[in-house]
């Protein structure tokens, strides 16, 4: 964990699987590998909406989102979850996206503020250190 002085914060993040995607493999890796660097790690289970991940979210008073979807929906579920968090004025929450994402729908998605997209193969060392420097040390 990244030392964030005498009073530190420990980072809160929701784990998704949006959509009808029934495979959460990648989803528990990401949050035992997040948990393990000292995270607090909320999973939500499967089938989740984005209404329902934003609302945890809020009620969590999470910093970060990660996001697991393999279904190939990520482009009508992320941005329905970002514009979520703009109606709740929520978009100070970080979003990463995970999972079989195609090439050329990474910069679109980074274009609605999504902060990384990890593809298949992608250490979870690497996704732990983005979001330990992408959270502000409140």
């Amino acid at each position: 964990m990244v030392d964030r002085g005498i009073m530190a914060h420990t980072i809160r993040v929701v784990v998704a699987k949006v959509g009808l995607d029934g495979h959460d493999r990648g989803a528990k890796i990401i949050a035992r590998a997040l948990r393990d660097a000292g995270m607090e790690v909320i999973y939500t289970g499967l089938h989740q909406t984005p209404e329902q991940v934003v609302e945890a979210s809020i009620q969590e008073d999470v910093d970060a989102i990660g996001i697991s979807i393999l279904s190939g929906a990520h482009m009508t579920l992320v941005p329905k979850i970002m514009d979520l968090l703009k109606e709740n004025e929520a978009e100070d929450i970080l979003v990463f996206v995970g999972g079989t994402i195609p090439k050329q729908d990474i910069q679109k998605l980074k274009e609605l503020g999504v902060g990384e997209v990890f593809t298949p193969g992608t250490p979870t060392k690497k996704a732990v250190e983005y979001v330990e420097q992408a959270v502000p040390a409140n």
